[in-house]
């Protein structure tokens, strides 16, 4: 199964919309990914990230609902014996 994931748009660089590309905060891991789906997108939105790719902006409410959401699922599997 494959997840998207939302995340904190923290930098972005470059001026061609296919290439653009930007940083991103996922609760302290950051990675890069691509923004060519959101070429609207601002420093401070909150985006949802799949394979790499920005898909939408999403409103920080949703993106921290999210976030609440994958840590009840982490604390589900740990009392169910599950590996992380």
């Amino acid at each position: 199964m494959c997840l998207a994931i939302p995340g904190k748009v923290i930098s972005i660089a470059g001026d061609d919309p296919v290439f653009r590309m930007g940083k991103v905060d996922f609760g302290g891991v950051i990675k890069e990914v691509n923004l060519c789906y959101v070429p609207e997108v601002k420093l401070g939105d909150y985006v949802i990230i799949h394979v790499g790719f920005a898909l939408n902006i999403i409103d920080e409410e949703e993106a921290q609902k999210v976030f609440e959401y994958l840590r009840e699922m982490e604390m589900l599997g740990s009392e169910l014996g599950e590996a992380n």
